[in-house]
């Protein structure tokens, strides 16, 4: 049972990293343009026009 003085605080700490991950992902916009990828990786940029 003393193993979860220190589980505990770990577990919660850990939590909190995460979900501090996930608003500044979301406050970075990671998920604004969740359409505009799957238009992308049809577009063909790289070739050149004849």
């Amino acid at each position: 049972m003393d193993v979860l003085v220190f589980l505990i605080p770990i577990a919660l700490f850990l939590g909190a990293l995460g979900l501090a991950a996930f608003l500044w992902s979301l406050k970075s916009g990671q998920y604004d343009d969740l359409e505009g990828a799957k238009w992308r990786i049809l577009d063909d940029d790289d070739l050149p026009d004849k």
